[in-house]
């Protein structure tokens, strides 16, 4: 199933967020978690992740570090920051209220 662009981009910063809250990673690893986390639902692209990690590094959310890989390649690690955990977490807060006003009314509207 495709999933409406809407619904990808208003869940991609608490996504990513709570993504690097379980540790540092890079691009790749997170667009592999994001496939992990929704069974294969969601398939990211380079393209749909690289401005999101632009916009937290920005915002200061999440902090970036360029390293090498185990084979000796270049590659930027990301991590959140204290910022990035309190924004996390407000996140959070905001989409239990978005779960349970539709699972309030879905629950109603399948009684019908």
């Amino acid at each position: 199933m495709e999933l409406n662009k809407d619904l990808v981009a208003a869940s991609a910063t608490p996504l990513v967020l709570a993504i690097l809250a379980e540790g540092e990673s890079y691009g790749y690893a997170i667009i592999k978690r994001v496939a992990e986390l929704s069974g294969g639902e969601w398939q990211w692209t380079d393209g749909m992740l690289y401005p999101v990690l632009h916009r937290l590094e920005r915002q200061r959310l999440v902090s970036a570090k360029w390293g090498e890989s185990e084979t000796g390649r270049k590659r930027k690690y990301y991590r959140i920051t204290r910022d990035g955990l309190a924004q996390l977490d407000l996140q959070r807060q905001q989409w239990r209220v978005v779960d349970r006003t539709l699972h309030g009314i879905w629950a109603k509207a399948s009684l019908a």
